[in-house]
């Protein structure tokens, strides 16, 4: 973007709530073209949301109907990220207010993600299909170094969830709070968990309470994007729900309920369904335009 062009349109959404004032926000900026990864950057900094959204023509051979299917890029107000969920109801949520509902085709850096967008009632819900996802373990020396950075003793881990790194378009460690109120008293080392992040490749630590057999609350940590919190974290609960099935935590057809935001005062709830015989995870949520 050269210094006398028009900055382009940063529409702002929230994703997984339709109250403006819950869920995550999200920049949008419908039309990236002329962009480059300087201007991007500096888009998603200045707005300052844990991502903002920016989308381009679509790679050869994507797919998807003419129109409804695009390249789709990621930034923290510090790097670029290869996946958001949250940022990318948001952008279907504005698309379907500009082109209307349907079936959406985002070429992102971790691969094609599909979107449906349904209104009823005036609610406009977006469900994006993750890629395939895979669960890893994590090593000793790693999961002592996250609890002594988050400041959580071991014994305030439920111990029904092993700790795993799990991945459905980005790596996000799974930690299990053995109580709501462990997960309410989060106040950890910024720096410290920030440098373990970077070291094993991390996007957020999903962090999660079992209140029942489908219903959990989150909190998504996200110090490598230069916030202390991500509020509604789409492809943390992408992640969960892959790893909560590969370790026979919920059944193979599942459909989950997710509580984030609360402890932050932007409650948000994402729905993750599970289906079997597919490995992806869907992920879907509520959205609306902030402003």
């Amino acid at each position: 973007m050269t210094t006398n062009a028009p900055r382009p349109e940063v529409l702002r959404y929230t994703a997984f709530s339709s109250d403006p004032a819950g869920g995550n926000p999200a920049g949008v900026v419908l039309d990236a073209t002329g962009l480059d990864d300087g201007d991007m950057l500096a888009i998603a900094a200045d707005l300052g949301y844990s991502e903002s959204a920016f989308l381009t023509a679509p790679p050869e051979g994507l797919g998807g109907r003419e129109g409804r299917a695009y390249g789709i890029r990621y930034f923290s107000p510090k790097a670029e990220v290869p996946f958001c969920g949250h940022a990318t109801v948001a952008t279907a949520v504005a698309l379907a207010e500009q082109i209307g509902p349907g079936e959406l085709v985002f070429a992102t850096r971790a691969g094609t993600v599909p979107v449906e967008v349904t209104e009823e009632g005036g609610t406009v819900r977006a469900t994006l299909t993750s890629v395939e996802p895979h669960v890893e373990e994590i090593a000793g020396a790693d999961l002592a170094e996250a609890l002594a950075a988050l400041g959580w003793p071991a014994a305030d881990l439920d111990p029904a969830f092993p700790t795993r790194i799990a991945f459905a378009g980005a790596r996000h460690l799974v930690l299990a709070a053995a109580t709501r109120a462990r997960l309410a008293d989060l106040a950890y080392d910024f720096a410290r968990l920030e440098a373990l992040m970077h070291r094993l490749d991390l996007t957020t630590v999903q962090l999660v309470w079992r209140e029942s057999a489908a219903v959990f609350h989150v909190r998504d940590p996200f110090p490598v994007g230069g916030v202390v919190e991500d509020p509604a974290t789409g492809a943390a609960a992408a992640a969960f729900g892959a790893y909560a099935r590969e370790l026979g935590l919920v059944p193979e057809d599942a459909v989950l309920t997710l509580h984030q935001g609360e402890d932050l005062g932007r409650s948000g709830e994402l729905t993750v369904t599970l289906r079997a015989g597919d490995p992806r995870v869907r992920v879907g949520g509520a959205g609306a335009r902030i402003g």
